[in-house]
């Protein structure tokens, strides 16, 4: 049996602990948010195939993220944590032999997808109650800075940069150092405290309990305008994403052991973001902030789109990472201060699942969408549906 959580705050051991195990997982996951995509479309050189691949990654979150987050408020999310980066350790060891073999075919790239990301959202709902646990409500905006910056560094930074140099070598490499870094988060997951076991006993139903997180997130106004508008950015953004590779090869003219270092450029956005959102929020509002971040989004995917140059293309992908860091750390805050601690898993997973379960309808489309018209006219629509949501919600964010 775990220890109990002492001294909060994101300066304490407990939390440095809980940190090493993003980071660390998260440069897995980099790796394989890069090697993937451009697996699938090395490998098929079809827009269909890639849009098939994205579709499985984002599913869960419509399918699995309720049960899960009910799930974590039940269970120790510690415990939660270390079983989820396990079982993935699994699945992206098997997928890495698949690949070394010759033998991951579309099917497969799909169902490695599907269940990395069924994992995740145990994963993801877990971490968030971790978070806001160990950090104290004092500290929730530098928390959730923290938690976007190794994100960032993890999962944009570090991880694109070990795909450009294992995927050349070998695709397999990718993803079985996503296994290890799986291996390594859940060790420092098992030194974590017990968090918050009294509040978790006593459930009814399943069902009684997804009701209860579904009804809090839609009877709350503030949550429910911060799930429109994730909601309507993640499908253009999905969209965005199940093309990149894509169109960075095709249109671009980038050559493919490139190409993982837009990415690189997106996180040096995002670290800027990561920093100056907290900052900024209690000078100029964080509505304002918020509302700023989407529309520059919004801009930035139209203009990635209408101007295939690689300088142009650079400046946008810069502002793509800086756009979605400034929102991300804002909206999560926002978020967990509406959100009572003994619903947070409930809650989060039912907005992952309004917020993101959406998701697989922007990727299913991008591909059908440039098939017809062409990669850049899925940029240009993304770009403006993210603009006029920023502007028709300005109004409503900053009444909550």
């Amino acid at each position: 049996m775990g220890r109990s959580i002492g001294v909060k705050g994101v300066r304490t051991a407990d939390f440095r602990l809980l940190t090493g195990a993003w980071v660390t997982s998260l440069v897995g996951d980099g790796v394989r948010t890069v090697a993937l995509p451009l697996y699938t479309a090395v490998s098929t050189r079809s827009p269909l195939a890639a849009s098939a691949v994205a579709v499985a990654i984002v599913l869960p979150w419509l399918l699995v993220a309720l049960p899960a987050g009910v799930l974590v408020d039940r269970w120790r999310p510690r415990l939660v944590l270390a079983v989820a980066h396990t079982f993935r350790a699994v699945v992206t060891g098997l997928l890495a032999y698949a690949v070394f073999t010759d033998s991951a075919g579309v099917v497969v790239l799909c169902a490695a997808g599907f269940l990395l990301t069924s994992a995740e959202t145990f994963a993801d709902t877990a971490s968030q109650v971790l978070l806001v646990e160990l950090a104290g409500p004092d500290d929730l905006e530098q928390a959730n800075g923290r938690f976007v910056t190794a994100e960032t560094v993890g999962m944009d930074l570090a991880g694109p940069l070990a795909a450009s140099l294992l995927f050349w070598w070998h695709p397999a490499a990718c993803f079985a150092l996503d296994a290890l870094t799986f291996v390594v988060a859940t060790v420092f997951v098992v030194r974590l405290p017990e968090a918050g076991r009294e509040a978790r006993a006593g459930f009814g139903t399943l069902r009684a309990q997804l009701v209860e997180g579904a009804g809090y997130l839609v009877r709350n106004r503030g949550l429910r305008v911060l799930v429109l508008a994730v909601g309507i950015s993640a499908v253009c953004a999905a969209a965005v994403n199940a093309m990149l590779a894509l169109y960075s090869i095709n249109v671009l003219g980038l050559p493919e052991q490139f190409m993982p270092w837009l990415v690189v450029v997106m996180a040096l956005g995002a670290l800027l973001g990561a920093r100056l959102s907290p900052a900024l929020a209690p000078r100029l509002g964080g509505a304002p902030v918020m509302v700023g971040a989407l529309v520059l989004l919004g801009v930035a995917f139209a203009v990635f789109g209408a101007v295939p140059l690689l300088p142009v293309a650079v400046a946008a992908v810069f502002c793509f990472g800086l756009a979605s860091a400034s929102w991300n750390v804002l909206s999560a805050t926002r978020r967990q201060r509406l959100t009572p601690t003994p619903l947070m898993g409930r809650v989060t997973s039912a907005y992952r699942v309004l917020a993101w379960g959406l998701s697989p309808i922007g990727a299913g489309l991008a591909g059908p969408l440039a098939a017809s018209t062409s990669l850049g006219t899925v940029y240009l629509v993304a770009g403006g549906v993210v603009v006029l949501t920023a502007l028709a919600l300005a109004r409503p964010l900053a009444r909550t």
